[in-house]
């Protein structure tokens, strides 16, 4: 069982009481990555919901072409792999160390099992989900812009 302590430094479950942090605890397993290994792999089954606990992690995609494009760079207190639960799908992207990296899963069966089991739960986490998403979609937004401006 994960503490709650760590838990709390995890963005996604920060806003968790302690009985929450306690029952997620109970289905949270701790992994392990070494540097350049892959977490996942675009075209994967779904795996889970990843926390950061340390270290970095890189998400790209490889364009048309060949190319690896870098989508995002994560540290500690970050998550990934949220999507491809919410949408019911393959991963989009890879996920791989860029150094020796603490991660936390919330397995996909255990997620789905949450969302019924524990609808309050469930709830409280998507609805953090939902507001860093959103977060992120408004800051890709203004880049887009500053940088058509620019252009």
């Amino acid at each position: 069982m994960v503490s709650p302590n760590i838990l709390k430094e995890q963005a996604l479950l920060a806003d968790l009481n302690d009985s929450e942090l306690k029952n997620i605890g109970g289905i949270i397993k701790e992994i392990t990555v070494r540097k350049s290994e892959h977490i996942f792999k675009e075209k994967e089954d779904t795996k889970g919901v990843f926390l950061i606990r340390s270290g970095k992690v890189e998400i790209s995609k490889m364009t048309t072409d060949g190319w690896k494009q870098t989508l995002a760079v994560l540290t500690k207190g970050s998550f990934f792999g949220e999507l491809s639960i919410v949408e019911h799908r393959l991963h989009e992207a890879n996920a791989v160390a860029l150094e020796d990296t603490a991660l936390l899963l919330i397995k996909k069966e255990d997620f789905e099992r949450m969302e019924n089991e524990d609808l309050q739960l469930a709830s409280k986490i998507m609805k953090k989900l939902i507001l860093v998403l959103s977060k992120n979609l408004r800051q890709m937004n203004e880049k887009f812009l500053k940088a058509l401006i620019s252009y």
